[in-house]
Order: structure tokens, then C-alpha cells, then sequence
């Protein structure tokens, strides 16, 4: 099996040049990665503009509830359910920033778990990610469900 992986993956890397020419834009960047025959795709995020508030927060609403990984799922759409209607538009940007990041590591910070994946500074004096913190403590024990919609 890592045979064939190894050879797909040499494959793949052989690519790159193809893969760079049609995916090297703004918004996707196709690079080797160093020391290995694996190629790495990056994605940025969407840059919305013109987004209203209601369809921002409905839009954020969503990207919390639908993450791919059940337990951020749950904290984020349980958060996202308690503090998102009350947020400003600054504190929906950074929030919005926030769930650009992978799950796990969303998770992770959240539940300040830093020796799985470490915090970056420019998450380390976020108000957001402080409040998600204090959330994700449950400190009323109350049973986690996800919030109907």
C-alpha cells in the first residue's frame, strides 16, 4: 500500500509545474513541499464584499453548525447560537477569520489544548477565541445538543 501511494505521490509531484500554472492564482497556490515528493494546495479564503449583517451572520450561523467534525461542530453552533446576534461587525470579521482555521485546531484552542496544536500569536490576545474559551468550559454542565436552527 505505501508503494502505491509513493509512486501516486511521485506522480502527483511530477505535476507541479501543470499545477502551478493552472492553480498559482490569488487564491490558490501550488507548492512542493520540502524534503518530500507531496505537493501542498493552499486556498484562501473568500473575500466577501458588499456582505450585509443579516447574511453575514446567517452565513457564519451556517460555517459553525457545518464544520465536518462533530465535536467543533457542537461548539462552534452552540456559540455561535448564544453570542452571535450580539456581536459587532468587528467581532463578526475576527470570528469570521476564526473559522478559516482547520477544525481541529479550532477545537484545540478552544478547549486550550495547546500541546496538540499551538496557539499562534495572532490568535493570543483574540476576544473572540478568549469568549469561545470560557465556553467551550461549560461550567453550567449543561448536555451539548445541537441547537435547532
Amino acid at each position: 500500500m505505501l508503494r502505491n501511494n509513493t509512486v501516486i505521490r511521485r506522480q502527483f509531484s511530477s505535476c507541479l509545474p501543470r499545477l502551478q500554472k493552472l492553480h498559482n492564482t490569488p487564491e490558490v497556490i501550488a507548492e512542493k513541499v520540502e524534503g518530500s515528493d507531496d505537493v501542498k494546495l493552499k486556498i484562501k479564503p473568500l473575500k466577501r464584499q458588499n456582505e450585509d449583517l443579516k447574511t453575514k451572520r446567517a452565513r457564519l450561523t451556517y460555517q459553525s453548525r457545518k464544520r465536518g467534525i462533530l465535536e467543533t461542530d457542537l461548539l462552534l453552533s452552540r456559540f455561535s447560537k448564544k453570542y452571535l446576534d450580539s456581536f459587532t461587525e468587528a467581532e463578526l470579521d475576527e470570528y469570521d477569520k476564526l473559522l478559516d482555521e482547520l477544525d481541529w485546531d479550532i477545537y484545540y484552542w478552544a478547549t486550550k489544548n495547546y500541546a496538540i496544536t499551538p496557539l499562534p500569536d495572532k490568535w493570543k490576545d483574540s476576544k473572540i477565541l478568549k469568549q469561545l474559551q470560557e465556553f467551550s468550559e461549560n461550567k453550567e454542565k449543561v448536555i451539548m445538543r445541537m441547537p435547532s436552527l
